[in-house]
């Protein structure tokens, strides 16, 4: 106990206690002084007699997918178990000595190594191979390649991507710790990651960037949750694997592996919800061909329908959405071969909030001031300008090949048709003209060789390329807000993993260079401009299992990031943000470095997950509030401008649960960020508050019977920038209530679930939201799911 009081009170000491911002260098020394600390107490109170641990993870050979209840058995200690969703198991209480390891999967060839255990705990990653022989109704594997990287990375999948169904992306993310949102009202919103959002996180749709009008700050990704059954986070710097927009970190979207043998899954989700009355409806087929071994489809689609939002006092005027996708893919696998196709349509009508385009600057003062809107009308899910209409095609063709058993080629095409328009409140005829009306195309092509010899070795050496051309299609009446423009991007990179015993290493170095070229007319004058940036990227990992019980990552990476058309070009009203923003064609190329610690307990009753970054930005670009307004005949909008500065970000995320019984078990996970301009000592706005979500879950019975109470808790924002229209919100905390039930029908599972948000139906408002300025956010909203699989 005295060991751990002294371990919190030196951590807080070291990097919170700090009147001023300190410089990358002091946080690295203290970042590995505080860790030493660690690595010291954790290694010097386990025990050594007989508490060795055997961790590791099953992979297949001919993708790197992980495999999901394979058995490891051990046979000297007759102990053994099987692996989870993401391929990992664990064996504990081991002697010191020699052991025989079998690992087992039907329709694999069995695995039998001999493992020395000597250190307290050994990691070991073993690779099955497909069987020869065809076996009837086995599925031998599908086509996601495993996430494998030294940072830190948190999933949603089983229970709690479940409990998260109907939720936008953005917000079912914020169930993991050290990711926020940035919104425009209630049915607007993005990812944040470590206080970056937009260009700076890469949002990958089955493996394909997402690319669409991502720059604005009400774009909201166009990509359907129900199409996933796991939503993974990378919270580092991942520009070597991904590119330079993944210099925040990297949001994969994976769709359920196609089955490869006679198998049939239908999945039904019906919800709704008590705010803004909203419905939603989601199907998914997913099959397996009889005749074909190795030919697998899965079709999913999903319709969405909400009204005015309401708040604690009154209805929000003109939020209500409109939403519906569909996605569909076939596959092929053999022992050397595999092919699918895939293609995924979002589209969705979004209303923005009535009193944000207000009519004059006396009209924006009275609003601010009166803190709430002047115009409250009834429900109706009725939407009319201004508002959003987004469609956003995605398609893709991916192939791998083995050459050997040791190395795969993998080629991967996608396409991709974003088109957006943004409706502004117009006189007469003009009123049905789109403010915004732009047209994205983009190609993109990965090409990379995957190695791995036995368990210790492995690789990849690729290319990736990625063509945009972008345009304003003609009609609107007003001067475009981002220029036509054409962006190519090719990339070559270089990454390799060594895995012994307890400890895993990884590194590697990416080389891209981009070139764009913009037009377009002002009045009567063509603009051009013609910009090139290059830049080389790189990063290196490691995992230490420091005991049975303790292991610690590190994750070391340097980034860039070329400015994007809108931060350099923009030039007037931004119709759907409700505000006037100012480019600059000067801007340099953002240049980062990211240090990411973590430190991971997982115990016989408790889990338990501390991570503390660093990462300073040079040249740091952000959109700052002027304090100024612009005066027009369609009304009065606030002056934002893109401006450059160094800056430094840092912070820590927590995460943990512990079982009290058989049936209580709790929940705790909250996240602290300090960003600031090193270069004028002031703040950056819209940084993530701090924030602690906790919980306590009992379940009568049976796990299949549960209901749970959970509070979050966030802080006022302090640290506010020089100018901004008003001052940050106050804290709040919102109580929320969840109830779940798992009720067999045969063959068949129904899941039934009851959420109560904001049950106090408690006034407040989010920081991270650009309409605080305007209203209050959400009140008491009252969810019902049902989920029927057979």
């Amino acid at each position: 106990m005295r060991l751990k009081k002294l371990s919190a009170t030196l951590f807080q000491n070291l990097w919170f206690n700090s009147c001023s911002p300190p410089t990358f260098a002091t946080m690295i020394q203290k970042g590995i002084f505080t860790l030493s600390l660690f690595v010291f107490a954790l290694t010097h109170v386990s025990a050594q007699k007989c508490d060795l641990v055997l961790r590791g993870k099953i992979l297949h050979q001919e993708n790197d997918q992980p495999i999901e209840a394979a058995y490891v058995w051990i046979l000297e200690t007759r102990t053994g178990g099987t692996t989870d969703q993401n391929g990992n198991f664990v064996v504990r209480e081991l002697c010191p000595g020699t052991y025989t390891v079998t690992v087992q999967y039907l329709g694999h060839k069995e695995i039998r190594q001999t493992i020395n255990l000597s250190g307290s705990t050994t990691n070991q990653t073993f690779k099955m191979q497909e069987e020869s022989v065809a076996l009837s109704g086995v599925e031998v594997h599908g086509h996601r390649e495993a996430v494998q990287t030294t940072t830190a990375v948190s999933s949603l999948y089983g229970e709690a991507l479940l409990q998260s169904r109907g939720e936008n992306l953005g917000e079912s993310l914020k169930r993991v710790a050290g990711v926020t949102t940035f919104s425009t009202g209630n049915t607007i919103s993005k990812p944040v990651i470590h206080g970056l959002h937009s260009n700076r996180i890469m949002i990958l749709n089955n493996g394909i960037r997402l690319e669409g009008q991502q720059w604005g700050a009400e774009h909201a990704p166009e990509i359907d949750p129900f199409l996933a059954d796991e939503i993974t986070v990378i919270k580092g710097a991942e520009t070597v694997r991904f590119g330079p927009e993944a210099m925040g970190g990297v949001i994969l979207v994976n769709p359920p592996t196609l089955p490869t043998s006679k198998k049939h899954l239908t999945e039904i989700n019906l919800l709704g919800a008590s705010n803004s009355r909203m419905g939603n409806l989601a199907a998914s087929h997913t099959g397996g061909s009889e005749k074909i071994q190795g030919l697998g489809y899965r079709v999913q689609g999903s319709v969405k329908k909400a009204g005015n939002v309401r708040t604690p006092g009154y209805f929000q005027a003109n939020t209500g959405m409109a939403e519906y996708n569909f996605s569909g893919s076939v596959g092929y696998s053999s022992k050397k071969l595999g092919i699918e196709g895939y293609y995924s349509f979002f589209n969705t009508e979004i209303g923005i909030l009535r009193d944000s385009h207000t009519g004059n600057l006396s009209d924006l003062i009275e609003i601010i001031e009166n803190g709430e809107p002047f115009l409250k009308p009834n429900f109706t899910y009725q939407i009319n300008n201004p508002k959003q209409v987004v469609s956003h095609h995605l398609a893709k063709v991916k192939t791998h090949y083995h050459l050997n058993p040791e190395l795969k080629l993998n080629f991967q095409y996608g396409f991709q048709l974003n088109q957006r328009q943004e409706f502004d409140r117009r006189r007469g005829d003009l009123n049905a003209r789109p403010s915004l009306d732009l047209e994205l195309f983009t190609n993109t092509i990965d090409l990379f060789l995957d190695h791995s010899k036995n368990s210790n070795w492995s690789g990849s050496f690729g290319i990736n390329l990625i063509q945009q051309a972008n345009s304003n299609v003609p009609g609107t009446g007003v001067t475009p807000l981002i220029p036509n423009y054409d962006m190519s991007n090719g990339g070559i990179y270089l990454m390799e993993k060594y895995l012994k015993g307890p400890l895993e290493l990884e590194g590697g170095i990416r080389y891209d260079y981009r070139t764009v070229s913009a037009a377009r007319f002002v009045g009567n004058d063509l603009q051009e401009a013609d910009l090139k940036y290059q830049n080389f990227s790189a990063f290196m990992g490691g995992l230490y299992q420091l005991s049975p019980h303790f292991a610690f990552t590190t994750n070391l990476g340097t980034a860039w990031r070329p400015p994007n058309v809108n931060e350099l070009f923009s030039q007037g009203l931004h119709h759907g943000a409700a505000a006037v923003e100012i480019g600059d064609p000067n801007l340099n190329s953002e240049k980062s470095i990211k240090w990411v610690n973590g430190l991971e307990y997982e115990g016989k009753r408790g889990t338990a997950e501390l991570t503390a970054y660093v990462n300073q930005i040079n040249e740091y670009i952000y959109l700052n509030p002027t304090g100024g307004t612009f005066v027009s005949l369609r009304g009065t909008f606030n002056v934002y401008e893109y401006l450059q500065a160094n800056a430094l970000f840092y912070g820590v995320d927590l995460s943990g649960t512990y079982q009290f019984s058989d049936r209580l078990n709790g929940y705790l996970k909250g996240s602290v960020i300090r960003a600031k301009n090193t270069e004028t000592q002031t703040y950056f706005p819209f940084i993530p508050s701090d924030r602690m979500d906790w919980g306590l879950a009992y379940s009568f019975g049976k796990e299949a019977n549960r209901i749970t109470l959970s509070n979050l808790v966030v802080a006022r924002q302090t640290r506010e920038p020089e100018f901004d229209l008003s001052p940050a919100p106050p804290a709040y905390t919102l109580i929320n209530l969840g109830y779940n039930r798992k009720i067999k029908l045969s063959d068949n599972q129904l899941n039934v679930g009851l959420q109560i948000n904001n049950l106090l139906n408690k006034e407040y408002r989010e920081y991270m939201n650009r309409f605080r300025y305007f209203t209050a956010d959400m009140g008491r909203n009252i969810l019902l799911k049902l989920n029927y699989q057979f």
